[in-house]
């Protein structure tokens, strides 16, 4: 339902149902309403839309380029300070829980040059020659598969161990590691902030806000409708 529509619409029915009907008090509640509700559609339709001769109208797009230095400094300050990631790693240290969960990445990892470099030194241990009388190293192609299961099984349960993870999470507490994930970070965040554009910054703070900017029409056409009234109580 279109809260701007509705309103609108039953605003503008009222109007003429009592300059039809020759009412003064159902006329004027309609206006009122009529006017409160289309100033805050305009209010909200100028956040995002340019309006010819009306200076002020389209600050979202226009202020775009603010608009991503904020979110910069939110994301860098707030989120990836050099506290905050001290921080994170003070508690995992502290915490017995799994700190980090490497099987996604195990899983997909391709293992095959680890097979690979099992059947070389396989050809050139001892057994080479012994491994060339039953057809070569094609002889243990069949067991790459299993080979690569059974290592990734095996790297998975090392990676959750919590030796492994505390040896992580030193290696991060080094002050060259802190500072190197946060110039990957901030590489990550530029760049995407590079992919923004105003059309692109628009839409997201409208998927974000415009729905509940909705009920600013709707509460201005209820309060204007009662002005309205109190105005024709008045005269």
């Amino acid at each position: 339902m279109n809260k701007n529509v509705v309103t609108n619409g039953v605003a503008a029915a009222v109007t003429l149902a009592g300059w039809y009907l020759q009412q003064p008090l159902l006329l004027s509640v309609g206006l009122f309403a009529l006017s409160g509700a289309l100033t805050n559609w305009l209010a909200v339709h100028m956040l995002f839309e340019k309006v010819p001769l009306l200076y002020g109208s389209g600050v979202i797009p226009a202020r775009f380029q603010e608009f991503k230095a904020g979110i910069y400094q939110l994301v860098m300050t707030q989120f990836f300070s050099s506290d905050n990631i001290d921080r994170f790693l003070a508690d995992k240290q502290q915490s017995h829980g799994k700190t980090f969960d490497f099987e996604p990445v195990i899983l997909k990892a391709d293992l095959t040059p680890a097979f690979d470099s099992l059947l070389r030194v396989v050809e050139q241990s001892s057994f080479g020659g012994m491994l060339s009388m039953f057809g070569g190293s094609a002889a243990l192609l069949p067991l790459q598969e299993p080979f690569i299961n059974q290592l990734k099984a095996a790297l998975i349960d090392i990676s959750q161990s919590d030796e492994f993870n505390q040896l992580v999470l030193q290696q991060l507490d080094q002050p060259e590691q802190l500072a190197g994930i946060r110039e990957q970070v901030d590489t990550i965040v530029q760049q995407r902030l590079n992919e923004l554009t105003p059309q692109l910054v628009k839409e997201i703070i409208q998927q974000m806000i415009r729905r509940h900017l909705g009920w600013l029409v709707v509460w201005g056409g209820v309060f204007g409708g009662l002005i309205g009234l109190l105005a024709a109580f008045l005269q």
